[in-house]
């Protein structure tokens, strides 16, 4: 048996990626029919100004996925397409993930949808929604 093939912690991966699986399924619904497939990653910073969330896609072009602003939740779904295996190779791990794809990240009802800009480069997703100028935060004078 060569060291690829070894059964070294191979129980203790797999009972960790179901459990990875069962948690991204809860957390984030995609137990939904037509929605078996992977969760990208996700960084959201609110600032003074509105909102920065970011999405790791790599491998990705613009047109493998969409983004939309529905009623104060920004949405990204989309689908990476399974490579073509070579014949005459075994493979000993699979990681990479490939499917049908949803996130949802709620923001509310204080956004500006109509400058949301979103750009992508290097696999990497950057969203801007900026704030409605009501939610900005505002100095009150107090009089004496």
């Amino acid at each position: 048996m060569n060291a690829l093939m070894r059964p070294r912690f191979g129980m203790m991966d797999d009972f960790r990626k179901e459990v990875d699986q069962l948690m991204s399924r809860f957390l984030n619904g995609s137990d939904e029919p037509g929605m078996t497939g992977w969760t990208p990653r996700a960084n959201v910073a609110e600032t003074e100004e509105g909102y920065d969330v970011s999405f790791d896609l790599p491998g990705l072009k613009p047109e493998d996925f969409n983004v939309e602003l529905r009623h104060g939740d920004l949405w990204i779904s989309g689908q990476r397409s399974h490579e073509h295996e070579e014949s005459g190779k075994t493979w000993h791990r699979v990681e990479r993930h490939f499917g049908q794809f949803r996130r949802v990240i709620r923001l509310g009802d204080d956004v500006n949808p109509e400058e949301v800009n979103a750009e992508y480069k290097d696999g990497v997703l950057r969203v801007h929604i900026p704030k409605s100028e009501t939610a900005k935060s505002r100095k009150i004078e107090v009089k004496a």
